[in-house]
């Protein structure tokens, strides 16, 4: 089921040069096909909805930083690699990409418990020009 369907309650993201919407209850709606809630899928569907992208990767790379500072012991799905290939990105910096991933994704970033993000962002044009 999609997201659009489910959310009750939409928030209107502002940043410099953006204006997106997303629900702000995804984190209660999202499951994995397992029916399980899980942060991939949260982060992978508030992203598609607010950006649209022609491309988009979410890997869990937690378990590569168990037991590290700053992640709470037994704490799962705080480190993911995202790469997000958008037309919301054309004519923006990187900085205003980045701002722009943070705020859709800044209730899992500051109260869901992920911890970092490893953010690739680029335009269509970008990646068919092979620019990296």
């Amino acid at each position: 089921m999609f997201l659009s369907q489910l959310c009750k309650s939409r928030v209107s993201l502002r940043c410099p040069g953006f204006v997106v919407e997303v629900c702000s209850s995804v984190s209660q709606l999202s499951t994995s096909s397992s029916g399980v809630i899980t942060k991939k899928v949260v982060i992978k569907e508030k992203l598609e909805e607010a950006l649209t992208p022609t491309e988009l990767e979410v890997e869990d790379v937690s378990y590569q930083h168990a037991g590290h500072s700053g992640v709470e012991r037994g704490a799962t799905e705080t480190h993911f690699n995202v790469k997000v290939v958008s037309e919301s990105f054309e004519g923006s910096s990187l900085v205003k990409r980045h701002r722009l991933v943070y705020e859709v994704l800044k209730d899992e970033l500051q109260t869901g418990g992920v911890h970092a993000l490893s953010l690739i962002t680029k335009t269509p044009r970008e990646v068919s020009a092979g620019k990296s």
